[in-house]
């Protein structure tokens, strides 16, 4: 049985810029920063799980080497984030001198997006005041909400989500680790599961080597918390056919058998709309209609009475109502 006293994401967390896969063009730009000692500010962008804090952490434990703890100051989103730690604790750190070689220190803001905006402002004079003495690298989901003048003050790199191949390359590489047995169908099957967030598969992939060391698609698919293409092309074919109520009780019985929750449902309606068998004009008002149902269950409405109405507009579709 494959070992299960380590979190795996921190386990297999890449420790050199090599070991980094998906983003090449992001890493040889940051690697040359780094060799020469002398990196910008930093701003990270980009979808959960493509590598955003392994390269920040990736980028001190080259600079610093054993002194990168002493030189280092990580704040997340758990921490507290208003203007007054900008102003205290991160000020505090980087008024200091760094240890060793590298003239400054570096600070790292794990989901900067989360920053409120006086606290954003509060770090615009705390950024150039201490130039000297610290950089800061941040990172966030979405560049759009932090202000334009951090933004300015940063080299920006836009990480990418990541490809199956590049994917594939890292389960393999913990799978031979590990001892565990994956065909290909199984990391296909991790990979859509994982919609391109490396740490999302390896959590799946450590909770599927919990239970056997032999991992299939179809133990994976147990896993996920999403409906099986298979059930909902039921769902939607009995929708076109004009039969609403069997649909509808094919919907609550994959929901409340499986408990996905209705986003997920979603999701799943989302990707089958294009192996139905209708015109591709009909899939695109289908596919609008989708994501309005899904913008209205964000937005706190019931799930089930959106899911239906969903459904109610592929019956219309199907008897030619809606064109």
């Amino acid at each position: 049985m494959a070992s299960q006293n380590e979190i795996w994401t921190e386990k297999y967390r890449p420790q050199k810029f090599e070991d980094l896969v998906g983003q090449d063009d992001i890493v040889k730009k940051v690697q040359s920063l780094t060799k020469a000692l002398n990196i910008p500010h930093l701003l990270f962008a980009g979808p959960a799980g493509t590598g955003k804090s392994t390269l920040a952490l990736i980028i001190v434990r080259e600079m610093f080497g054993v002194h990168w703890k002493e030189n280092y100051l990580e704040l997340n989103a758990s921490d507290e984030r208003g203007i007054d730690v900008v102003r205290q604790k991160v000020k505090d750190f980087a008024r200091t001198k760094a240890l060793g070689n590298v003239p400054f220190k570096v600070i790292f803001l794990d989901e900067a997006d989360a920053l409120t905006k006086e606290a954003q402002q509060a770090l615009r004079r705390t950024m150039e005041n201490y130039t000297s003495t610290c950089r800061f690298v941040m990172s966030c989901n979405y560049s759009s909400k932090i202000i334009d003048p951090l933004q300015s003050r940063c080299a920006i790199f836009r990480f990418k989500l990541l490809e199956e191949k590049d994917v594939a390359k890292r389960i393999r590489f913990i799978a031979e680790k590990e001892n565990l047995t994956i065909s290909e169908d199984t990391v296909i099957a991790l990979y859509e599961a994982s919609e391109g967030d490396c740490r999302r598969v390896i959590n799946l992939l450590q909770a599927s080597a919990s239970i056997t060391p032999s991992i299939t698609k179809e133990l994976v698919n147990t896993l996920v918390s999403s409906a099986k293409p298979g059930d909902i092309k039921i769902v939607l074919e009995y929708a076109l056919s004009g039969d609403f109520l069997k649909a509808k009780e094919k919907l609550l019985e994959v929901m409340l058998k499986e408990s996905i929750a209705g986003t997920d449902i979603i999701k799943s309606i989302q990707r089958e709309v294009w192996n139905l068998q209708i015109d591709d004009e009909l899939k695109v008002r289908l596919t609008e209609k989708t994501g309005e149902i899904e913008f209205r269950l964000v937005e706190g409405s019931d799930e089930f009475i959106q899911l239906e109405a969903l459904l109610a507009a592929f019956v219309l579709a199907g008897k030619g109502i809606i064109k």
